[in-house]
C-alpha cells in the first residue's frame, strides 16, 4: 500500500470521527422500533432474529475485501464510498417494500460499515503511528456517541414525525451524508505526506510485509474475542430494548436504557485504549469488563424492570470491550501491512463467529417464550471471551509469531 499523502492531520481527524459517529446508527435505530418494524413488514420472532444477525454477516463478507480495495483505490477513497453506501441503504431500506427490500438496503449499509470498520484502524496506524492510543480512543468514542444517540432519540424522531417508523430510520441517511463530505477532499488530495509522518511510517514498515497471519495465535485469539465481544454487541443492539419492554417497560424509556448502555462506550472508549497502551498484558481490563458483563446479565434475568437502570450501566461497561478490542489490533502488529491484515483477519473470522448469536437469541425467545433463556447465553459466552482475551492481551506481535512457526 502506497504511503499516505497530502491532508492535514486535522482534516483526517474531522473525517474519522464523523465516519465513527455513523458506524451503528444504521444498528440501533432499528432496534429502537424493532416491534414496529416487525409489525409494519409481518416478520416472525426468528426472521427478527435473521435481521439481527445481518449486521456480522455483512461485516463478515465485506470486511475481508477491505484491504484489497484499500490497496487499489487508498483507504480514504474506500471508506468514502462506504459513507455512500451507508447513505444510500438508510434512505432507501424502509421504502422499498417488504422484507426481502429492508434486509436489501440495510445489506448495502452495512457494506459500508463493513470496510470502514477495517479500515478505521489502519487509518490511525498511517497516519497517527505515535497516537495509537489516544486516536483510537477518539474514534470509539465518536462511535460509541452515534450509537447511543441513535438509540435515544429514535423514538421521539419518529414520533415528531408522525409516527411512522419509515420516516423515524431514513432520518439518519442525513448523518451519513454529512460524514462523505470531509472524505471528498482527501480522496482527491495527491501532495506530499507531511514529514513527522513519513518517518514513522517508514519506520513502522521496516519489516517485510508478507505474513501468514493464520500462523498466529494471537491473531486466532483476538479473532475470537472479537467475535464474541460482538456478539454480546449485536445482541444488545438488536434485542435489549424489546427485553425491557416486554418486562412492562415503556418504548421510549427501553430506548432511553439502551442508549445509555451504548453511551457508557464514550468516556470509557476514549479511556481504556489509553489505558491499554500504557499496560504489558491486557488481561486485567478484559477480566473487568467481563465481571461486569455477567453482573449485568445476571439482573438482567432476575428483575429487568427493577434493576433496568444498572443492568443498562453494566452492560454498557461490559460492551466496552471493543474499543479494547481495536486497541489490541494496533498493539499485537509492529508493521502497518500486519495491521492491515490483523484486522481485517480479527474482524472478518470475529464477525463470522458472532453470526449465530443474535439469531439463536430470536429462536430461543420465539421457542421458549420467555428471555431466560437468550440471557443465560448471552452469560454463558461471557466465559470463554475473558478467556481468549487473555490470551490476546499478552504482549507478544503476529509478526513474531508467524515467523516462529514457519
Amino acid at each position: 500500500m502506497c504511503p499516505p499523502r497530502g491532508p492535514p492531520p486535522r482534516l483526517f481527524v474531522v473525517g474519522i470521527l464523523l465516519a465513527a459517529v455513523n458506524l451503528r446508527p444504521a444498528i440501533t435505530s432499528l432496534g429502537a422500533l424493532l416491534v414496529e418494524v416487525r409489525d409494519g413488514l409481518g416478520m416472525s420472532g426468528g426472521v427478527a432474529g435473521l435481521l439481527t444477525s445481518v449486521p456480522p454477516l455483512c461485516f463478515a463478507v465485506f470486511g475481508v475485501t477491505a484491504p484489497r480495495l484499500a490497496r487499489r483505490f487508498g483507504p480514504p477513497a474506500v471508506v468514502c464510498a462506504g459513507m455512500v453506501a451507508i447513505t444510500a441503504g438508510l434512505l432507501i431500506r424502509p421504502y422499498v417494500g417488504g422484507t426481502a427490500g429492508f434486509l436489501a438496503g440495510s445489506a448495502l449499509a452495512l457494506v459500508g460499515i463493513a470496510v470502514s470498520n477495517v479500515l478505521m484502524p489502519v487509518i490511525v496506524k498511517r497516519w497517527f503511528p505515535d497516537r495509537v492510543g489516544s486516536m483510537t480512543g477518539l474514534y470509539s468514542m465518536a462511535l460509541a456517541a452515534g450509537t447511543s444517540i441513535a438509540a435515544a432519540v429514535t423514538v421521539p424522531v419518529t414520533d415528531a414525525l408522525g409516527g411512522g417508523w419509515q420516516s423515524g430510520l431514513a432520518v439518519w441517511a442525513g448523518l451519513a451524508a454529512v460524514a462523505v463530505l470531509p472524505w471528498l477532499p482527501l480522496v482527491r488530495d495527491r501532495g506530499p505526506a507531511p514529514a513527522p509522518v513519513a518517518e514513522a511510517r517508514a519506520r513502522a514498515d521496516r519489516q517485510p510485509p508478507a505474513l501468514r497471519i493464520t500462523r498466529s495465535r494471537t491473531a486466532w485469539a483476538l479473532a475470537v474475542f472479537f467475535g464474541l465481544q460482538a456478539t454480546a454487541a449485536y445482541i444488545t443492539m438488536g434485542w435489549m430494548a424489546q427485553i425491557f419492554r416486554d418486562a412492562g417497560v415503556p418504548a421510549g424509556t427501553a430506548g432511553l436504557l439502551l442508549a445509555v448502555t451504548m453511551v457508557m462506550g464514550v468516556p470509557l472508549a476514549f479511556v481504556i485504549p489509553r489505558v491499554a497502551t500504557r499496560l504489558p498484558h491486557q488481561g486485567p481490563i478484559v477480566i473487568a469488563l467481563g465481571v461486569c458483563g455477567l453482573a449485568g446479565y445476571a439482573g438482567l434475568w432476575a428483575a429487568p424492570a427493577g434493576g433496568a437502570w444498572a443492568w443498562a450501566l453494566l452492560l454498557g461497561v461490559s460492551n466496552c470491550a471493543f474499543p479494547l478490542a481495536l486497541t489490541m489490533v494496533g498493539m499485537r502488529s509492529r508493521t502497518s501491512a500486519g495491521v492491515v491484515q490483523l484486522s481485517a483477519f480479527a474482524q472478518s473470522v470475529g464477525y463470522l463467529i458472532s453470526i449465530p448469536g443474535p439469531l439463536l437469541v430470536g429462536v430461543l425467545y420465539q421457542h421458549s417464550g420467555g428471555w431466560g433463556l437468550p440471557i443465560a447465553l448471552m452469560a454463558g459466552l461471557m466465559i470463554p471471551q475473558m478467556a481468549v482475551g487473555v490470551l490476546a492481551g499478552r504482549d507478544r506481535t503476529v509478526e513474531d509469531e508467524a515467523a516462529a512457526a514457519a
